[in-house]
Formats: structure tokens, sequence, C-alpha cells
């Protein structure tokens, strides 16, 4: 298994390039541990039979080096600066290989790539994207200007050369931004999507859909959320975060209804569509945001028996976390990418109602610090939120006299330890979409 990496200490990307694998989890299991113990005992991590090349989506930034010579990789952390990378240890091969291809197509069609700043230029970013159990590809070109000189010929000489290709678009990106995605686009080849399988469903997977970039992992960690679930086909579910239908559609195979909410309107578009083409007819998406939704089921006296949450990096916040507490379902399924802020969120989640059940981190980003974690927990009682104790609401947003979030609080818990003695991380990567993140 390949551990050395000659741009490591360039891009950034890997925290644990050189590190032997076992070591990454063991380094990941005491972080996981120091930050969640105090809810729960930490089961041991799930790693990575093979922990390489397995990103499906691979984004590679293009410009010229200071001999003009056209380059192209990701940018060095905390900067612009174009690290050129030939060869990642964690990106898909195939994908790696397509992009060097367009890399040498520049030069012989004479095209430049975008320069930021003088707004010239033709190429700003390609993405691949490959399913891999489907073995379809997409390529993404995204350009800095909608002329395209030559773009006919440019993708056909790339088809010729990458015949697995199976889609190819165009977007525009002609603004001043750091997105890689621009709002405009235009199939060039093929359908403009590809389709993957995971956990038995099929997805549609267009440019900017959000899907899991470790598809081994992510079976993993979807299959252990159901088992955590414990799903006998008489419940009804709630997917927060919902995206393009994945955990919903997977649970809906063992649920009685399943309802996803996302505000993402492409996301819930491709959710429909993915409905309809693997033939689930007890699930329904709804473009909103997930916690009014719950607060008005609450409200009409509406129940659900299993609600699976997959926030992004950043957390949940109070106002979603207190329409769980509203709605009280029996279990609570919390999908996390960021332990920092799932510790948080399960100070806020217990003291309202519920307690910890089990703990399983997986490893989805080997060679990086990031962990996904599965939480379950379960409703102590549905007479807990019917109940008034004196003086107060059950769910008033300051329970005895504090915020749940409230700074000082927050500091002085065991479990939020590890967050205080590393807040810079956590200023850092808040808002933040991690090269290896959600």
């Amino acid at each position: 298994m390949p551990s050395v990496c000659v741009v490591a200490k360039k891009c950034g990307g890997c925290q644990y390039t050189g590190v032997p694998y076992p070591e990454q989890l063991d380094k990941k299991q005491k972080s996981e541990e120091a930050l969640l113990s105090i809810y729960g005992r930490v089961d041991r991590i799930i790693g990575m039979r093979y922990p390489c090349f397995y990103r499906n989506k691979v984004t590679a930034a293009f410009g010229k080096d200071r001999k003009g010579n056209i380059i192209c990789g990701t940018y060095q952390e905390g900067s612009h600066y174009i690290v050129q990378v030939d060869k990642c240890l964690i990106e898909d091969e195939k994908c790696q290989e397509i992009i060097r291809t367009i890399r040498t197509l520049l030069k012989n069609f004479k095209m430049e790539p975008f320069n930021e700043d003088t707004g010239k230029g033709l190429l700003r970013h390609v993405l691949v994207r490959r399913g891999i159990k489907t073995g379809e590809v997409m390529v993404v070109l995204v350009l800095g200007t909608h002329i395209f000189p030559s773009g006919n010929n440019f993708v056909k000489e790339l088809l010729k050369l990458h015949p697995e290709i199976s889609t190819v678009v165009v977007n525009i990106n002609d603004r001043k931004t750091s997105m890689v995605l621009g709002e405009r686009e235009k199939v060039s080849y093929g359908k403009g999507y590809i389709t993957d399988e995971l956990c038995g469903c099929r997805f549609r997977i267009s440019p900017s859909s959000f899907y899991q970039i470790n598809p081994v992992q992510t079976e993993v960690l979807y299959n252990k959320a159901i088992e955590f679930a414990g799903l006998t086909g008489k419940e009804s579910v709630i997917d927060a975060y919902c995206g393009i239908g994945t955990i919903g559609m997977v649970a809906a195979k063992h649920a009685k209804n399943v309802i996803g909410i996302e505000l993402n309107g492409n996301a819930v578009r491709d959710a429909r569509m993915n409905a309809k083409e693997n033939k689930i007819d007890n699930i329904e998406f709804f473009r909103g945001d997930a916690g009014d939704f719950m607060v008005k089921m609450a409200a009409e006296g509406a129940k659900a028996d299993v609600v699976f949450m997959d926030p992004p990096r950043a957390g949940s916040d109070e106002a979603f976390l207190s329409s769980v507490a509203k709605l009280a379902p029996k279990k609570l399924v919390y999908i996390s990418c960021n332990p920092m802020t799932l510790a948080r969120d399960l100070g806020y989640i217990t003291e309202n109602g519920y307690e910890v059940k089990k703990i399983q981190p997986v490893d989805m980003f080997p060679f990086t610090d990031h962990c996904e974690t599965v939480v379950l927990l379960v409703h102590k009682g549905a007479k807990t939120f019917d109940k008034k104790p004196a003086g107060k609401k059950p769910f008033d947003k300051k329970p005895a006299g504090k915020k749940p979030f409230d700074k000082k609080t927050f500091d002085k818990k065991p479990q939020n330890k590890y967050v205080k003695d590393n807040k810079n991380a956590v200023n850092k990567n808040k808002g933040f979409k991690p090269k290896n993140g959600k």
C-alpha cells in the first residue's frame, strides 16, 4: 500500500501521509473517545480494507507555473496557489488519468487556463466523477467564459482518448468567486449526469449533486445507521438534510413511510427522480427547512418514530434541535462528519429528553484527520415532553436559567475539553467545506 506523497507538505489535504494505517485509526479512535466518551462507550472505529484511491470525485484547478507551463492540481491549504499533482494517493486513479489527459489537450489545442487576476483565459477547473459500481464517468469542464473555441473538437478528442466517459458537461463560472461551479451549464455529450449504486439503490448524480465521496465506506456508514434505527417495517421516518435521498431511500426498504426534507431545490428534484427510478413509492420529498417542517408536524399532532439527521460540518443548530425535541421521535440517528460539533449537539439533545445508546466511528477519509460517526439516541419516554415541569415550559430556550449553547457552560463540560483545546481547528472548519469533508 503506497504511503508516501511527494506534495504532501505543499498540498495540506492529507494530515496522515506517511503514517501507517493502523496508527491512523488509533489516532482517530482516541480523538473520538476524548470528545464523546462522556456520553457512552465509543465502539472501535471501522476502517477500510484498502484505504487508497477512494475519492470518486476529483476536482483540479488549472493555471500556469512561473515558467509558463500549464499545471493542474489542488490549491495549497489556505491559499490560491496551485500545487501540481500528478498522482494523489486518495483520488480515483481513472479520474486522475482523465485530468492529466485534459492538461495535455490544452497544450495541443493551444488553449489557455483561466487567470483569476486578469480575467483572461479559458479553463478554470475540471471536475470528474465516477460511479464505482456502474463505471460511468462524468467530466465537467468549468470555463471562465461562455466562449469555447474548438470546443466540439476538444470534446471529441477527449472521448477518443477516453471512451469510458459517459457524459461531458460545460459549466460557465465567470464570477470572481472561490466556488468551483457556476450557475450555467450545457451538456456537450451524453445525458448530463451519471448513476451509481449504493446499498442496493441506484442514484442519479448531476454535476452539483451531493454524493458521498467514498462509496465503499458510505455503505458501511449507512448500513450501520439503518441497523441502529432498528426498523421493522412499521415506522414513520424523517430524513432531515436528505440531499438526493440516499439515506431515506435505503431506510424506505425497511420502514412504513419516509419523508425527506431538503433546502436545495436541485437536490430535491434529483431525489424525486431517484425514488421514481428505484420504484420506491413509500417516500416523499419536500423542499424546505427540516426544523420548520417538524415543528409544524408537532403542532398538528403528527408523529415520527425515527429521525435521521446528517448535517454539514458546522453541525446542527438550536432551532433544528429544539424542533426534534418538540416532535419527540422515539429514536434519533445522528450521522456526523465532525465529532467536535457532534459533541456540542449531543450536549443539547441529551439535556432535552434523549440518551445516547450507541456511538460508532467510521473512517470515511483515510490519510486525513476527518472521521464520520453514527450515534443512536433513544427517547427516554413519550410523557417526558408532555409534562410541564414546575415553573417552565418543557422546551424553554433557556432551561434552568442558561442557554443550551452557552460558551462558558460548554467549555466547563468534560467532553468539550478537546474542543476547547482545539478551538482554532473548530473556527477554521466552521462554515468551510474541506477537501475530504461534506
